[in-house]
């Protein structure tokens, strides 16, 4: 981490050691243990005018990976996989052995109004679509006051 000169005395020293050890580490980390530092579901949201397009970007995730739920107006969208990767050498002894599961959610509110029936959704090359359309909601009555004398 790179302090202020003030905590340390070797301020250019903590720039190269912490820049290039993290590098060294990261090259020698499985796939399966980089896939954690990914961030997971950005999502891009552009108002169309009668409803919201959303692309939700799931890189490396299959269709049978997703979910989306719809309760009391929130749409949540799941995402969840594992792999296991084995290698053996030739009398079937492992040499390695990976185990990965992962899972990332989130959810947007959409209002009441809107309906399962309503959202129309798709998956190709690894982006989730969805249709939001945009629903009136009742306006609140505003309060009156009676003017005390």
């Amino acid at each position: 981490m790179l302090v202020p000169s003030i905590f340390n005395t070797n301020l250019s020293n903590d720039f190269f050691n912490d820049s290039f050890d993290s590098m060294f580490r990261d090259a020698f980390r499985s796939p399966f243990e980089r896939m954690s530092n990914v961030s997971c579901m950005s999502t891009d949201i552009q108002d169309l005018g009668d409803k919201y397009q959303m692309e939700i970007e799931l890189p490396g995730y299959e269709k049978k990976d997703l979910k989306a739920d719809l309760k009391d107006g929130y749409l949540t969208v799941t995402a969840e996989r594992s792999a296991n990767k084995e290698e053996k050498d030739e009398n079937g002894k492992f040499v390695r052995r990976e185990r990965y599961m992962g899972s990332c959610q989130r959810s947007f509110y959409v209002g009441k109004n809107v309906t399962q029936e309503d959202i129309h959704a798709s998956f190709e090359n690894g982006i989730l679509k969805l249709m939001v359309p945009k629903k009136e909601v009742p306006a609140v009555e505003e309060k009156k006051y009676i003017s005390i004398q």
